[in-house]
């Protein structure tokens, strides 16, 4: 399974039904409303993935499924579900649905400044939270708590018993980049590449250094999945073990603490 792949199965979860769940409002608050990234609050943007995390959020467990899918378009509501999630009255799409946990992807045409977003459960709300959305919310995805995901160029997972090596190309998966040239509208997955409008700002640290733009070979929506951008980057000759991994857009950049299976320069085989 490629890892763009694995991303969107993660990000939607397993299907079951849970009749275990209490018909009542769904109850969520600021600090559970997260990037799925990054698990920060506070780190929205258009085109960004968001988990939201509570209690009585739906009474079914329901990922995406290819089903879902119409015209090319990502649903607003999995069918079954009775789920909607709601910013600037303008409603999300949806990817996963649980008692416990909802993943969405903002909308791209929801632009930037302060507004609420809310949980609609069949004709029940939840309340709604004051979120603030930005032009950039950069954040990487990760196999677990320290390690973000990475492929070789051949699509193989990097981790730490196959690392990359300095030098090799590698490409790595983000939410929150900001807007493409072209833009993907409402809701729609994107079929052809499409780099980031804002290249200039746009960069990798590696260990807290920017690496040269020229390793850069892309940064843009990753084609056949909305809302995922892939970074394809040549990392540097002068690497280190397990470098921390960062990216920066529109002068916002990615959490610290995350890094990158990789044998340093100079390390044994």
């Amino acid at each position: 399974m490629r890892p763009a792949i694995w991303l969107v199965v993660a990000l939607a979860g397993p299907n079951w039904a849970d009749s275990s769940a209490t018909r009542q409002a769904p109850s969520y608050t600021a600090a559970s409303v997260v990037n799925a990234a990054s698990n920060q609050a506070n780190a929205y943007a258009a085109n960004t993935f968001v988990s939201i995390y509570g209690v009585n959020l739906a009474y079914t467990t329901r990922g995406l499924t290819a089903g879902d899918i119409s015209g090319n378009t990502l649903p607003t509501i999995l069918p079954g579900t009775g789920v909607r999630v709601w910013v600037k009255n303008i409603p999300a799409q949806m990817y996963y649905v649980s008692p416990t946990q909802i993943n969405v992807l903002l909308p791209t045409n929801i632009g930037t400044g302060s507004t609420e977003l809310r949980v609609q459960v069949d004709s029940t709300y939840g309340p709604p939270i004051p979120i603030t959305l930005a032009t950039v919310a950069p954040a990487l995805f990760q196999l677990d708590a320290q390690t973000v995901i990475g492929t070789k160029a051949n699509g193989a997972l990097l981790t730490k018993d196959a690392p990359g090596n300095a030098g090799d190309w590698v490409i790595l998966y983000a939410t929150g980049l900001g807007p493409t040239t072209p833009k993907p509208g409402y809701g729609e997955i994107p079929t052809t590449a499409a780099p980031l409008s804002d290249m200039a700002s746009f960069g990798v640290l590696v260990d807290g250094v920017k690496v040269d733009p020229k390793r850069i070979g892309y940064a843009g929506v990753a084609p056949g999945f909305a809302g995922l951008y892939q970074i394809n980057c040549q990392l540097p000759d002068s690497i280190g073990t397990d470098p921390e991994i960062q990216v920066t857009a529109g002068g916002v950049t990615s959490p610290k603490g995350v890094r990158l299976p990789v044998r340093g320069a100079g390390a044994s085989p």
